[in-house]
C-alpha cells in the first residue's frame, strides 16, 4: 500500500511539469473601429476569427485569447492601442495594422519593442517594409503598389484608354497604390493629364469634381471606405460619365455594397488587387463559402479586408505550430518560423522575401451585376510572383523614388 502511494504521488509529480506547459497564447488586434475603415475594420476581424476556428482556439494545447485594440486609421492611435496592448494587456504579439500610414508607425514602434513581433494585416505603403525595416515585422500580403502592377498595361492594351486623370487619396497607401497603377500604365505608352489629391475623410468633393478634364479616355479613382461611397454618389449627381478605373480599395465589397448610386457609376470598372470574388479555384471558393456561412451577416463575398487578416492570422497560426506553440523569451524562434514560412493562401501562393514582405499573386478584374442586383469583381486575368520592385532590379526601381503626389514621373518611364 505504501508502495502504490509513493508511486502514485511519482507519478503525479512527473506529471504536473507538464500540465503546467500548457500556457495561453495572448494575441493583440488592431482594427479600426471610427472613420473612414470602420467597416473594413470590421470584415478585417471576421478575417481573423475564421482563421482562428480552423485552429479550434489553440496551438499544441496552448489556449489562444486575443484583445481587440480598436484604432481609428490614424498612425498616433494605432501607436497608443499597440503600446496598451503590450504594457497594459499583457499580449505575446499584434496583429495589424489596417491602414498605410498606421504600418509605417508600427514599423517604427516594432523596433522599441525587438522581444516582441508585429505580423501587419491589411496595411499596405511601400515604405513600411521596403526603408528601413524592422527585424520583428512581417506582411503576408503584396503591398499597394503591388496590387495596382498589372491594371495599367491591360487599360491600355485591352481597353484602349491611353489618356487618364486622377484622383487618389493623399496618404502613404494612395500614394502607393497609385503608383502600382502609374508604373505599369505609364510604361505601356499611357498619358497621365492630371493628378488630384483627396485628404481622408474629406466628405465634400463638388470641387474636385468641377476640376476633372472632359478630354481624357477614364478616370482613375484610387479612394476606399466611406470616401470612394461619397465621392461616387456626388460623381453621379454631378452627371459624370467619363469611364472608372478603380485603385484597389475603390472596388472592394464594403465600396460595392453601398447604397445610393455609387454603384451605377461602379459597373465595367476594372480595378487589381490581391483576390477577384468570383476566381473558380478550389481553395478560393471552399474559403469563400466558410465566410458566408460563418458570418452570414457579413458581405456577399469576403473583402480583401478579411481575406488579408485571415492570411497574416493564418501564417502567424502555422508558424506558431511549426514551434509548438512554445515562444522563447525574445522571440527568436517565432521569427525565424515565420521569416521559412511558404503556403497556399486562399488567393494564392505566398512567400517572403529578405524584407519579410510577401511575394504573392495580383488579379485583374472588373466590375460585373449579378441577377440580383449585387455588384462582384469578376476574374479576367492573374499576374503571379508579383515582388515589391514590380519585377525590375533593385537600382531600376530605386531610380523611380518612392511613393509620392509627383512619383512616379511619367514622362521619365515613358520617353
Amino acid at each position: 500500500m505504501k508502495l502504490k502511494l509513493v508511486s502514485t504521488v511519482a507519478a503525479l509529480a512527473i506529471l504536473a511539469p507538464a500540465a503546467a506547459m500548457a500556457e495561453t497564447i495572448k494575441i493583440g488586434l488592431l482594427a479600426p473601429q471610427e472613420g473612414v475603415f470602420t467597416e473594413p475594420g470590421n470584415d478585417g476581424i471576421r478575417g481573423f476569427q475564421l482563421a482562428l476556428n480552423k485552429y479550434n482556439g489553440e496551438i499544441n494545447g496552448n489556449k489562444i485569447e486575443w484583445v481587440l485594440g480598436p484604432t481609428d486609421a490614424t498612425p498616433d492611435r494605432a501607436v497608443r492601442e499597440a503600446r496598451r496592448l503590450i504594457e497594459q494587456e499583457g499580449v505575446d504579439f499584434i496583429l495589424g495594422p489596417l491602414s498605410g500610414s498606421e504600418g509605417l508607425a508600427l514599423r517604427d514602434y516594432a523596433k522599441t519593442i525587438p522581444d516582441k513581433t508585429i505580423i501587419n494585416t491589411a496595411s499596405g505603403a511601400l515604405e513600411t517594409t521596403y526603408v528601413d525595416p524592422a527585424p520583428n515585422f512581417f506582411r503576408f500580403h503584396p503591398d499597394g503598389a503591388q496590387w495596382g502592377y498589372g491594371l495599367g498595361s491591360y487599360v491600355v492594351n485591352e481597353k484602349g484608354w491611353k489618356r487618364v486623370a486622377t484622383v487618389a487619396a493623399d496618404y502613404s497607401f494612395g500614394y502607393t497604390n497609385f503608383m502600382g497603377f502609374a508604373v505599369d500604365f505609364c510604361k505601356a505608352g499611357g498619358e497621365i493629364v492630371e493628378r488630384f489629391w483627396l485628404p481622408l475623410g474629406s466628405g465634400d468633393f463638388a470641387s474636385i469634381i468641377a476640376a476633372l478634364p472632359d478630354d481624357v479616355d477614364a478616370i482613375y479613382l484610387g479612394v476606399g471606405g466611406t470616401d470612394a461611397v461619397n465621392f461616387l454618389n456626388q460623381y453621379e449627381q454631378a452627371g459624370g460619365d467619363t469611364n472608372i478605373i478603380g485603385g484597389t480599395i475603390m472596388v472592394d465589397q464594403t465600396v460595392l455594397t453601398a447604397r445610393g448610386r455609387a454603384k451605377e457609376a461602379l459597373v465595367g470598372t476594372p480595378s487589381s488587387g490581391p483576390q477577384a470574388d468570383d476566381w473558380d479555384n478550389p481553395e478560393w471558393q471552399a474559403y469563400v463559402k466558410d465566410y458566408q456561412e460563418t458570418f452570414p451577416d457579413g458581405f456577399p463575398s469576403p473583402s480583401l479586408f478579411a481575406t488579408n487578416y485571415y492570411g497574416a492570422t493564418l501564417a502567424t497560426l502555422m508558424a506558431l505550430e511549426q514551434i509548438g506553440g512554445e515562444l522563447d523569451e525574445d522571440q527568436a524562434n517565432f521569427h525565424a518560423a515565420l521569416s521559412s514560412l511558404e503556403f497556399d493562401a486562399p488567393n494564392g501562393h505566398i512567400k517572403l522575401d529578405e524584407n519579410r514582405q510577401a511575394i504573392g499573386s495580383i488579379f485583374i478584374t472588373e466590375v460585373v451585376e449579378g441577377a440580383d442586383g449585387s455588384l462582384h469583381n469578376t476574374f479576367k486575368a492573374k499576374v503571379d510572383n508579383v515582388d515589391q520592385k514590380l519585377g525590375m532590379s533593385k537600382e531600376e526601381f530605386d531610380a523611380i523614388g518612392l511613393p509620392s503626389r509627383d512619383t512616379p514621373d511619367c514622362a521619365a518611364l515613358n520617353p
